[in-house]
């Protein structure tokens, strides 16, 4: 904004700390944080901003050496801003910062799909618990971090572009922080710091493979309790709750119905749940209820979720369904 050919001897450039070493730790331990039960912050945490405690103490060293240095007052940049900052320190801080937030986006994504991956183990109803704004805030913020290179690329080997060419990134980073910001203010997050992912996760099984025979009694116990108690009806139900309901560990129950049956708890529970809602349209109650109302009593709490459960299990919508009947 024409700053520097105005104030010739600002010194700007000595007070404008950056603080990019934060941003990728932040929103790593802000994602971690949200995702991971009984999360605190602890002393360890404080290793990840090493690299900015060392940047702001360098900035201090840096203003405080310059400007005991002769002529300080008359000129824009002192003896060491000139010879060691915009020569050496400001490229590495460049290519530094640029490469940590590349491992640490890196980091977030994979906490947060072992996060996605995690809750359709353990619960039957995951809409409330996907977290869908913050996927479409790391998504956005990924963008823009690719489109920040491309402006790097282009400022170095194509052409300097201009304060006003480079402004556009900056408003829309900050439409996307005060996005994020508005939206973990208001989602209510109580429900995950109850989330227990305790139990044992066992991996489905090949898809060509038969069901593991060394479950047979399990099986057979966890078939006749939701025959007689159709506990998929609650909208609410998890890992943990029909494991009491059966007698068994969390963690036995994963592994029967992970390697026993070679399906997920969450596509375990919806399959009867879509079967539940076939069995309600052959008895013709879609013709005092709507279809949203008939899933919901079949233990569905989202239209959604509702939806595509039902065309994954069905291989059609509810709507074609309803027309073949």
């Amino acid at each position: 904004m024409d700053w520097y050919d105005t104030f010739q001897n600002t010194k700007i450039n000595y007070w404008l700390i950056a603080f990019e070493f934060s941003v990728g730790p932040l929103l790593y331990l802000y994602v971690k944080s949200v995702t991971t039960s009984g999360f605190k912050f602890v002393k360890a945490h404080i290793y990840h901003f090493i690299p900015q405690i060392i940047y702001v103490i360098y900035k201090l060293w840096l203003i405080g050496y310059d400007a005991n240095q002769p002529g300080f007052s008359d000129t824009q940049n002192g003896v060491m801003m000139e010879a060691i900052e915009m020569q050496y320190v400001n490229p590495f801080y460049v290519l530094f910062t640029n490469v940590q937030m590349i491992l640490y986006l890196a980091f977030t994504v994979q906490i947060f799909v072992i996060y996605r991956s995690k809750i359709k183990q353990f619960y039957s109803n995951t809409f409330k618990l996907e977290l869908n704004w913050l996927a479409t805030f790391l998504a956005i913020y990924i963008l823009l971090f690719i489109y920040s290179l491309v402006q790097i690329i282009v400022n170095i080997s194509i052409f300097e572009m201009s304060w006003t060419q480079k402004w556009w990134f900056h408003f829309v980073s900050c439409l996307a922080i005060i996005y994020i910001g508005v939206k973990g203010y208001f989602t209510k997050t109580d429900a995950l710091k109850d989330l227990e992912f305790n139990a044992v996760s066992v991996s489905p099984t090949s898809k060509d493979s038969a069901p593991d025979q060394t479950f047979e009694e399990e099986i057979q116990k966890l078939n006749d309790y939701i025959s007689e108690q159709k506990p998929y009806l609650n909208p609410e139900m998890s890992l943990k709750l029909l494991a009491d309901g059966i007698n068994l560990s969390s963690s036995q129950l994963s592994e029967v119905i992970n390697n026993g049956f070679d399906i997920n708890f969450n596509d375990f529970i919806n399959k009867y749940r879509v079967e539940e809602i076939k069995q309600a349209l052959q008895n013709g109650d879609h013709k005092s209820l709507s279809l949203v109302a008939i899933a919901f009593d079949c233990g569905f709490n989202s239209k959604a979720t509702f939806n595509r459960v039902f065309k994954k299990v069905a291989g059609m919508s509810p709507t074609e369904y309803l027309k073949i009947l």
